[in-house]
């Protein structure tokens, strides 16, 4: 369930893909400072198993965190992708974007905001979400997904 102040849209197919493409230079040409957010105030009322630290000790458990999360969100593709989604809270920010990957047998629900803080183009990636998703995807929430990807 989306929260209140989130305003869901889906972006063009070449938009998501320009996006990636410049998430992956940043993420290569080490220009990207990575900020996981482990441990989150709604994790609070969550079971547990939907957390993102339990889903990192699950998945990676030998693994740096920001190691592990640059290789996987250098993974992504536009197969991936399921919405942006506005915060409206904080309208100058930049939109944050929803994918869903599988690991195992298990769907993990990645939501990332990625914003230009300085000259020399260093780039700051938040990760509010990588964890679990509480419901199993189905086909139809990845826009540009075709029959069996």
């Amino acid at each position: 369930m989306k929260a209140s102040y989130e305003k869901p849209t889906i972006e063009s197919e070449f938009a998501v893909i320009t996006y990636l493409d410049r998430l992956k230079y940043a993420l290569q040409s080490g220009s990207a400072t990575v900020n996981f957010q482990q441990n989150r105030l709604v994790d609070t009322a969550r079971d547990r198993k939907y957390t993102n630290r339990h889903t990192m000790l699950t998945l990676f458990p030998d693994e740096d965190e920001v190691t592990v999360l640059k290789r996987e969100l250098a993974s992504l593709t536009v197969h991936d992708y399921i919405e942006t989604v506005k915060d409206i809270r904080f309208p100058k920010r930049p939109d944050m974007r929803v994918f869903g990957k599988a690991y195992s047998t298990e769907d993990v629900y990645i939501k990332i905001r990625v914003e230009l803080v300085g000259g020399m183009g260093s780039n700051y990636i938040l990760v509010m979400s990588f964890h679990f998703a509480e419901t199993e995807f189905v086909e139809a929430d990845f826009p540009y997904r075709k029959r069996g990807e």
